[in-house]
């Protein structure tokens, strides 16, 4: 029996060990902010946390989660307040929205380790959740929003990314 914590409730597992989280999430328990979209962990669109880390969820095996606590977008935030969330919705990042919750686990793992990232920084860690429609200035621009009101300034920050380290 393999137990963890899911959204602040305690699960057990008795299925095949080899599992991926991904599907006991979506089939099991009815969450479907993690997507699947490459299956391999290359696109992030399965993106969630283990422990408080983002991590990717499609080639994570049940086993590897004993005794973890795992939070999807569904446990980020009661009510969808969580500052990364409300910078999304304040920058208008979602164009299909089929990334997003995968953007916004990785953004929230980056700014709970680093809560001031540079510019290259947010670049780096985002670098492995793909955005079909491109909306990589708007994410940049709500992840630096989101930093400041974190960290109680909550200036508004421009991202040009033809300026990068640079604000505008």
């Amino acid at each position: 029996m393999i137990t963890f914590t899911v959204n602040g409730n305690k699960h057990e597992f008795s299925g095949d060990p080899s599992t991926p989280v991904l599907w006991y999430l979506r089939d099991e328990l009815n969450l479907t902010g993690p997507k699947f979209g490459c299956g391999m962990a290359q696109c992030g669109a399965c993106t969630i946390h283990i422990d408080g880390m983002a991590q990717r969820s499609c080639v994570l095996p049940v086993s590897a989660v004993q005794g973890k606590k795992i939070t999807t977008i569904e446990g980020l935030s009661e009510n969808g307040d969580h500052p990364v969330q409300k910078a999304w919705v304040e920058h208008k990042v979602p164009q299909c929205g089929f990334c997003q919750c995968g953007q916004i686990m990785q953004a929230a793992s980056l700014l709970s380790t680093n809560p001031n990232p540079s510019d290259e920084e947010i670049v780096q860690d985002m670098s492995g959740n793909i955005c079909r429609c491109g909306t990589y200035p708007r994410i940049h621009k709500a992840i630096k929003s989101a930093s400041k009101t974190m960290s109680g300034n909550a200036g508004v920050s421009y991202f040009d990314p033809t300026t990068v380290g640079e604000e505008v």
